[in-house]
This record gives structure tokens, C-alpha cells and sequence, in this order.
């Protein structure tokens, strides 16, 4: 039987405020999975007698009969306020969040009816009943509570309020961590429609805030339905219309006069690094909404029009030789449309588009000094797109509810730059002809121009780096069958899930190539002897392809009543993921990967006053599609050095060049298509982890709850490449063959035959699982014949392991004038592995970063990680001093996380711990500064101290007039007392080519944000 007894909260004869119904689905702890885009209604009545449920709003009506058990339940409910009734007599007044199940009872679990006249007598705000269906971990914000707490206005902020959230790496953009995953490790959903930027999984698109009826924050324990995750879910749900017209317009302004500077950076010895001095920055959006019945009870109409904009002034290092002006323009929309075709039979569009466009003045600055010189040029980028969902709702049967989705989506990434000049400079996706304009150019000669820091760029070239190609972007093409079946004591709900994703990707050297000046110590190998001379390197790199990853999924999950007051849940998911390289071909396939699910939820009391619960989950995540860009599709990346007579005096770039006959191609990247056979290992599985949570929740009073629970999470598997092609020459007995002259000239074997390596059936790094022998295939010879070999696990490196261990406390208050929620969150996250990204040094190169490319690379990693932040307190709340004036404040204090000594690995045997390079033997491995050593000493992961604790208060005051209903101000201050305690520093400890030790080791690379004042005014009539 299906019992959700709210019988001691109803009895007590309550009506809820309306500051208690709008807050009412504030839910901190365990919901049941109704739904991702819907709630449900359930309850006890008299067996046989009819239940019908209205929403006043859009006149929607449902009736059932109560089930001979005497329960009965509505599924897959818009969300939104109903009353319901008894045909028996009464009748309740619910509020349907998203994924929730509301509870309305008419009978107790001995058969008597309940006082019915509880929504009828006033009194203060009270808590929502526990809900003890619940198997998750979830917070649920409605748009009323946000707008009553001081939080930036996106959905990774409110996340962050969830316990068991952290703020990401500042590398990566603004991110959050769930339960210490990678920020890359997260899925996203609007309406039920995936909205995940999947290329690297480090984006998402953002529905304009305004149009945000709630968030449901999920941080573990989510059902069979949610998958590709091992982090989080962020699920969002839009307004909708209703009967009654309504409409309305506000204005967010944050002024650059009232943000403060961000502190400046220096040196370990003091010296100036960034004057943030000049630095400004303003923001303001304004929106403008309307909604209401095109025909009454039958459709309704949302829609919004938001336009941003964001001016930033930045001037950055003072060694850099340029300094920008962003302007940021974000002309968004959403429409929402809801079709009751009958109250059986619900349709309902979305369409949004969230794109966002940057122009970016590039102006060079004086080496030493903050400076505005000569404009260069500007960088345009784009981001985000049109997306569009259709869903259907089917109440086939009182006991059967079908769903189905069908949505499309855009996300661009495109980018190109226009010179000072008016020249464009763009880059097309072909491998042959790369982007045009100004060359990037490195010197590292001394006393060369203003070469300060022995670097110097070209006077036209406007990045410095390469350019994405101008239609870089990226589509989804989604369909999900959703069905939920009543079946007696089981509540049974299984589905189908097709997600196709495509992503047209690819950079281009700027100009076209990058030119590296450098001195050569001359025949006698010594510098300062007189012969020395200047040369420079051309290195060209290229790549472009149009990538694809196809996802399969499907679940089945029941959620057993064993008795009127223990459910049992059991969940199975099999996951299937295809990922498809620029040439059309598959590289790596993985079928039918099984994630079970199990949880409980006892009802210890039966009054729903105390809940016990449990839940043990095995989560899968795919390959991103960015993989396959250079890793599994063509490329091109050559050098070759000079001899030069002069230097162009605008671009930098050499005349009267001569070759020293030294072209190469690097990686096998040279033009032609990777053998999709040999860049991954046969045996490849998917990425998952398994998550254990126990926890309780119990309602102290009526107007506070408190729980707890207990999360472990086991990172099983996963995957990285590796790039250490000698386990595959020594398996086939390759060995190293020098000429005449004692020069390396390649491996071969017992034949003589020599390895074509790199090449395209040959790539220097492969996929692979760390920890588990993989299974490579590799064209050895370049002669198209494949040759396969098991290579041991501990030849390639050890085990990727990840861990976090948590003990998470939340609560909830409301009383009539006032409500309070927060957290505390005690939680250790351990491994050798961050996860998709690598925060140590902000690589964002998802599931291929350099943690397993190298079994060096994998000494002393074993410690605590990026994300672990040992104690995190999180509280927040509104008092509502009058109908006129409100205060809101919000508190985070959390503990900082550990910090690294990278260094260099000297493979010359002669230095010991702790002795100083010497010149004449030193031995770099080629991977530089990447090593858990300094000063030729191990220094293991998360050892070299840890970043200071973090403290912000934020606070708002609000005043809506009397005599103008429906006009509201607002004053958000965030950062109240100006904390800037750094969040990240530079964990680079040594120079690679060197060994010395480095003069940027822990510059401070960000801060919390400086405090900053947002202003608004809204009007809603």
C-alpha cells in the first residue's frame, strides 16, 4: 500500500500563511523521484470513496477512486497549488513541487477521518510534513524564496546553498562540486530537458533567472530515472500561466562605483605581479514578463524578454604586454505555452534562447607598467542558443501515467577576431587552411625588444594563443517515454532515453602558426662563449572535426510499500554510450552498463513526524565528445627551425629564413585520420562510481525539522589516457637504435623493422581504465596490419582512486514572520584523482588530463583532493519585519583546500633529496613542473599546507510599498564585510627547463569576490 501519513500535522487544525505556502517547498533532505519535471499527490481515504484534485489557477481537475487498500495517488502533476477533495466531505490545500509528493490524508492508518477543517483556522508558518517516501537527497528553492534570500541570480549559486555543494576551481567558470566529484561530473535540466553543454560537460545553458519557478538541487541517492551524473543534478522548472492575467518588468543594476577593487598580487618577495587597481566592472539586466489564459482552463501562456549587459575594464599582469575592455550583451527569451487538451491529456512547449555575445578590445600595455596603447584588435565570442521541448502528459488510467519528450538544442561556442585594421581573422574548420591575421610569436632571446620576462608577443597579434573555429557550437536532440503504473503495493515507473549529441569543434593557431625565437649556444654547446646564435621554430597546429556521442538508457524502478509505514525502493538502469570520431567511425562503444539502485524509508512513528532512510546507488558517466577532437580525429601539429636574417617589425614574425632541415610532425598529428581501432582499449568501461547514504529526519516541532545522513561515495573506475608507448614496444620486443654518431633514430625490432611511431595507427597516448589491464591495438609497423597485446595494469600505473566521506547536518525553521534553513557539512575527499578535470593546475581537458599519461606522474598523488573542503556551515533566511519591509542575509564559512608543491622530476642519478640542479647532469622528464616532488624531495598530494578559511555575509533589505500594490525594492549587498581570501594559488613550485625554483609558486590566482552592491526595482500587476 501506498501511505504517506501527514496525519499529526493535519490534525493540528493549521492554515498556512501565505509567506508558509509560497516557502512551502523548501525541502532540505529526502524527496520521493516523482519526476524531473512534476510532482505528485497522495494520500489515505476510505476505500472507494472519490478524490478529485483542482487547480483554482487553471481550473485542471483530476478524480480517482481510493484503492481498496485505502490509498490512493495522482502522478506526474504540473506543479503548483491544489485543493484537494473527499467525496466523503473535506478537503485539503497542497502545494506540488517539483519531484515531490504531497501529502493529503483523510483517514488515519486505523480508519479515522482526520479534522477536516485544517486549512481553515490561521496560524503561524510550519513546516512541511516529512515526506516518508523519500529515498534522495535533494533542496528544493521556489522563485519566492530566492527572491528573499541575497544570492547572485544563476543556478550555480543556488546549488551552493544545498549542504554538500563547493564552489569549483575558478578555472573552470563558476561550477559548483557535489559530494567531491569533479564540476565536470554534473547534469543539468530545464523542463526535463537535458541542458548540459556535454562537449567537456563544463557548461550548461542558463534559462533566463526570471523565468525559474524552482530549483530541485540533487546531491546523491537520485533514482533510476537521473544517470550520466556522478555529482549532482541541477533541475529547474519554469513558470507557467494561469487563469488570471499577470504581468510585470524589474531592472538588477550593479554599479561599478559601490564593487570593491580586488586585492593586488605579489611575489613571494614582495614585488608587484597585478594591480587590480584599475580594474572596473558594472552589470545590469533588466526583463519583462507576462502570462495568463489564451483560453480559459484550456491554454496558457508564458513569456519573458531579458536583455543583460556586463562592461569590464581588466589589465591584469603587470608583465603582460596587453590589457582588455569586455562589453557583455545577453538578449534572452522564453516562452512557455500549456495546452489542457483534457484533463486527461496535458501539452506542454518550451522554447528559450540563452545566448550571450562578447566583444573584447585588445589594447597593448607597457611590459612593467598598467598602460592603454595602441588598439590591436578584438575577440568576438558566442555562447549558448535556442532550445526548444515539447512535452505530452497522459493519464491513461487512475493507476497509469504516461510521458514523453522530445527536445532540441543549440549551444554555440563560436569565435572570431577583427584587427585594428578591419581584417578579419577567422578559422573554418579545414586542417589546411588555418586561421588567418597576425602570427603568435614567443621570444625567449635576451635583451630582445621589451622581452622583460623573456617572452614577447606581436604588436597585431590580438590572443596570443589559438582560435576556436567560427562555427564551433554544439546540438542535442533528445527523446525520453517516461511511464509510472499503480500496482497495488507497487508504484512501478520505467522509461526510455535517447540522447544524441554532436559537437563541431576545433582550434587554429592564430595567424596560422606560432613563431619561437631562441638562442643557441653554438658548436661548443656552452653559453657566453662567443659562437652563439639565433633561431626560431615554426610550430603549426590545426585541428577540426564534427564529433558525436549517441546515449542510451533504460530503467525500471519500484517503490514497494512492505507496510503502511517502510517503503522499499528498487531502481535498475542500464546505460549505453556510442562516442563517434570526425570521420564518422566508432572508437569507443560501451553496452548496457548496469546501475542498480536500492534505499528504504521507514516511517519509525507512522505519523510521519520521524524518518529513517537509506540508499546504495551505482552511477555511470560517458566519454564527452571533446575527446575525440585531436585525441580520435585528424590534426596537424608540426615544427621545424630556421635560420633567420631579420624580423618583420609589426608582426614579429622572421625574414629571410633558411631551414635546418628538421621537419617533424608531433603525435602523428599529420592531417590524416586516427585509426579509431587504436585510440582507445578494447576493453574500455565507463566511468562509474558506487554512493552509500543513511540518514534521518525528524519534525522536533511544527515550525523545525533537523536530519542527518551519512554519504560515502567510491570512485570504481576511470578514464584517462595514457601516453607511455613504451609498454607496447616492450611487449613486442622494440628497442632503442642509435646511428653512427650515438643519435636516437627510433625503435626496432629483432628484424630490423622499425616502429612507425607516432603515427596514425600508432598515437603516443591511448583511453584506458587506470587500474585495470587494457587492451590495445596498435598498427606497429604503419603497414595497416594490427597487432593486439594485454598490457598489465601496473605497467601503465596504478589504480584511479577517489573517495568522499561525509556527515552532513541540515534543518529547516518557518514561523509566521520568519524562515531559516542551513547546514553543516563535515566531509574529507581523498584520491589520486580529481575526476574529468584537474584543479592542481587548471587543465580542463575533460577525462584526458596528464593525471595517468606518465607511472611517474602518478607518484604520491594518493591524498586529499582539489574539492576537499574539510567543514562547510551554510545559513540563510528572511524576516519579514511588516508587510512592507524585509531583511534577508546569507552565511558561508568554509574551511580551504589543499595545496600542492609541484616540481620537476630530475631523472639524474647523482642528486639526492633536497641538493641543488646541477646544469651539467640535470635530466628534466618532458613533463616538466608536474610532479608531487620540489627540491628533488617527495612532497604527496595536499601536503604543502592548505588555503585560509573563507567567511561571507551577505544581506538585502526589501520594501514594498503600501500605497503601490505589486511595486517592490530591493538592496542586495554581497560580501557585506569585504572578505578577499584567496581561493586558489599557482602550485607550480619549479621551472621546468631549469629545476630552479620558481618565482610565481603561490601567486594567488583568485579571490572571493570583492563585495558588490546590486540594486532593483520590480513592478507586478
Amino acid at each position: 500500500m501506498t501511505t504517506h501519513k501527514g496525519s499529526s500535522y493535519l490534525s493540528k487544525g493549521i492554515k498556512r500563511t501565505a509567506l508558509s505556502l509560497a516557502l512551502g517547498a523548501c525541502f532540505v533532505g529526502g524527496v520521493q523521484a516523482q519526476s524531473n519535471t512534476a510532482g505528485a499527490i497522495t494520500g489515505r481515504a476510505t476505500a472507494g470513496d472519490t478524490i478529485t484534485i483542482t487547480n483554482p489557477n487553471t481550473g485542471f481537475s483530476r478524480t480517482i477512486t481510493v484503492g481498496g487498500d485505502g490509498s490512493y495517488r495522482f502522478s506526474a502533476l504540473p506543479t503548483g497549488q491544489y485543493t484537494v477533495t473527499s467525496s466523503s466531505g473535506g478537503s485539503r490545500n497542497v502545494v506540488v513541487s517539483v519531484g515531490t509528493a504531497s501529502s493529503a490524508d483523510f483517514v488515519t492508518s486505523s480508519g479515522a477521518a482526520t479534522t477536516l477543517d485544517a486549512v481553515q483556522v490561521v496560524g503561524s508558518g510550519f513546516i512541511n510534513p516529512i515526506d516518508v517516501s523519500s529515498v534522495e537527497s535533494t533542496t528544493i528553492l521556489t522563485a519566492e524564496q530566492i527572491a528573499k534570500i541575497p544570492v547572485p541570480r544563476d543556478a550555480t549559486s543556488v546549488a551552493l546553498l544545498a549542504p554538500g555543494t563547493v564552489r569549483g576551481d575558478a578555472a573552470f567558470g563558476n561550477l559548483a562540486s557535489f559530494g567531491g566529484s569533479s564540476v565536470a561530473e554534473n547534469q543539468y535540466f530545464i523542463n526535463g530537458f537535458n541542458i548540459t553543454n556535454s562537449f567537456r560537460s563544463l557548461n550548461f545553458s542558463q534559462v533566463p533567472f526570471e523565468a525559474i519557478a524552482e530549483q530541485q538541487v540533487k546531491t546523491g541517492g537520485y533514482g533510476a530515472e537521473f544517470g550520466r551524473s556522478l555529482g549532482g543534478v541541477i533541475n529547474q522548472v519554469t513558470k507557467r500561466g494561469t487563469n488570471e492575467f499577470h504581468a510585470g518588468a524589474n531592472f538588477f543594476w550593479i554599479p561599478k562605483s559601490l564593487t570593491s577593487d580586488v586585492d593586488n598580487t605579489y611575489l613571494r618577495n614582495g614585488t608587484l605581479r597585478q594591480d587590480n587597481s584599475k580594474d572596473t566592472e558594472w552589470e545590469a539586466t533588466t526583463a519583462v514578463w507576462a502570462s495568463g489564459a489564451l483560453i480559459k482552463d484550456k491554454l496558457f501562456g508564458y513569456a519573458l524578454v531579458q536583455y543583460g549587459r556586463e562592461q569590464a575594464e581588466t589589465w591584469g599582469s603587470v608583465v603582460a604586454s596587453t590589457n582588455t575592455s569586455a562589453e557583455t550583451k545577453n538578449p534572452n527569451w522564453l516562452v512557455k505555452l500549456d495546452w489542457n487538451i483534457t484533463d486527461n491529456h496535458l501539452l506542454e512547449l518550451t522554447a528559450f534562447s540563452d545566448k550571450s555575445k562578447v566583444e573584447t578590445d585588445i589594447y597593448a600595455n607597457d611590459i612593467g607598467v598598467l598602460n592603454r596603447g595602441d588598439f590591436i584588435g578584438t575577440n568576438f565570442t558566442e555562447q549558448g542558443g535556442e532550445n526548444y521541448v515539447l512535452k505530452y502528459t497522459g493519464y491513461l488510467t487512475d493507476n497509469f501515467t504516461l510521458s514523453a519528450l522530445a527536445g532540441h538544442g543549440e549551444f554555440s561556442r563560436s569565435q572570431h577576431l577583427r584587427a585594428a585594421n578591419g581584417t578579419e581573422v577567422r578559422y573554418q574548420g579545414d586542417l589546411n587552411n588555418p586561421a588567418s591575421g597576425c602570427p603568435v610569436v614567443v621570444d625567449g632571446r635576451p635583451g630582445y625588444r621589451r622581452a622583460i620576462t623573456g617572452t614577447y608577443f606581436s604588436t597585431c597579434n590580438i590572443t596570443g594563443t589559438t582560435v576556436d573555429r567560427v562555427d564551433s557550437g554544439d546540438t542535442r536532440d533528445q527523446f525520453r517515454l517516461d511511464a509510472e503504473w499503480q500496482l497495488g503495493d507497487h508504484l512501478l515507473k520505467f522509461g526510455y532515453d535517447v540522447d544524441d549529441y554532436e559537437s563541431l569543434a576545433g582550434v587554429s593557431l592564430e595567424g596560422g602558426r606560432q613563431w619561437n625565437y631562441s638562442t643557441s649556444n653554438g658548436p661548443d654547446g656552452e653559453p657566453n662563449t662567443g659562437d652563439e646564435f639565433d633561431i626560431v621554430r615554426e610550430q603549426v597546429f590545426s585541428q577540426g572535426a564534427t564529433v558525436k556521442v549517441k546515449q542510451r538508457a533504460f530503467y525500471l524502478q519500484d517503490s514497494w510499500n512492505v507496510t503502511d509505514n517502510f517503503v522499499a525502493y528498487l531502481g535498475l538502469r542500464w546505460d549505453t554510450f556510442e562516442n563517434i570520431n570526425g570521420q564518422g567511425q566508432t572508437y569507443v562503444k560501451i553496452d548496457n552498463q548496469f546501475g542498480p539502485r536500492l534505499g528504504f524509508s521507514w516511517d519509525v512513528n507512522g505519523d510521519s513526524s520521524f524518518k529513517l532512510f537509506a540508499n546504495a546507488g551505482r552511477y555511470a558517466l560517458p566519454l564527452t565528445p571533446s575527446v575525440a577532437v585531436r585525441g580520435a580525429s585528424a590534426s596537424i601539429f608540426s615544427r621545424e627551425e630556421f635560420d633567420f636574417t631579420g624580423v618583420d617589425p609589426v608582426t614579429g614574425a622572421p625574414t629571410g629564413l633558411t631551414s635546418r632541415g628538421t621537419f617533424r610532425y608531433l603525435n602523428g598529428e599529420d592531417g590524416h585520420a586516427k585509426n579509431p581501432l587504436t585510440v582507445a582499449a578494447k576493453n574500455l568501461d565507463p566511468m562509474y562510481q558506487d554512493e552509500f547514504i543513511l540518514g534521518f529526519q525528524a519534525q522536533l516541532t511544527d515550525h523545525f525539522s533537523l536530519g542527518a545522513r551519512g554519504i560515502y561515495r567510491d570512485l570504481k573506475r576511470a578514464i584517462d589516457d595514457n601516453c607511455d608507448y613504451t609498454a607496447i614496444l616492450d611487449a613486442n620486443g622494440f628497442t632503442p637504435r642509435f646511428n653512427g654518431d650515438g643519435d636516437f633514430i627510433g625503435f626496432a625490432n629483432a628484424n630490423d623493422q622499425f616502429a612507425a611511431l607516432p603515427s596514425a595507427g600508432f598515437p603516443y597516448c591511448r583511453m584506458y581504465n587506470p587500474g585495470s589491464d587494457a587492451i590495445f591495438v596498435t598498427d606497429l609497423l604503419g603497414d595497416g596490419t594490427l597487432t593486439t597485446n594485454t598490457i598489465a595494469a601496473d605497467r601503465l600505473g596504478p589504480k584511479a582512486k577517489r573517495t568522499y566521506t561525509a556527515l552532513e547536518v541540515f534543518w529547516e525553521g518557518n514561523w509566521d514572520k520568519f524562515f531559516l534553513q542551513g547546514s553543516y557539512t563535515y566531509a574529507k575527499s581523498k584520491g589520486n584523482t580529481e575526476g574529468g578535470v584537474k584543479s592542481d593546475i587548471g587543465q580542463a581537458d575533460t577525462s584526458v588530463t596528464q593525471d595517468f599519461d606518465y607511472r611517474e606522474l602518478t607518484v604520491d598523488t594518493y591524498g586529499y583532493l582539489p574539492n576537499d573542503r574539510r567543514h562547510s556551515l551554510k545559513l540563510f533566511g528572511n524576516y519579514q519585519f511588516n508587510d512592507e519591509w524585509s531583511v534577508g542575509a546569507n552565511l558561508l564559512v568554509q574551511s580551504g583546500r589543499p595545496l600542492n608543491c609541484l616540481g620537476v622530476l630530475d631523472r639524474d642519478p647523482s642528486r639526492g633529496p633536497g641538493e641543488p640542479v646541477n646544469p651539467e647532469t640535470y635530466d628534466p622528464h618532458p613533463y616538466g613542473s608536474s610532479f608531487m616532488r620540489c627540491n628533488n624531495t617527495p612532497v604527496p598530494r595536499g601536503t604543502a599546507g592548505r588555503l585560509p578559511w573563507t567567511t561571507t555575509f551577505d544581506l538585502n533589505i526589501a520594501y514594498r510599498p503600501s500605497f503601490a500594490e505589486g511595486l517592490q525594492f530591493k538592496l542586495d549587498v554581497f560580501n557585506v564585510f569585504d572578505s578577499q581570501k584567496v581561493t586558489s594559488y599557482n602550485e607550480t613550485a619549479e621551472v621546468a627547463n631549469t629545476g630552479a625554483a620558481s618565482e610565481t609558486y603561490l601567486l594567488p590566482l583568485s579571490f572571493q569576490a570583492p563585495r558588490t552592491v546590486r540594486f532593483m526595482v520590480q513592478y507586478d500587476f
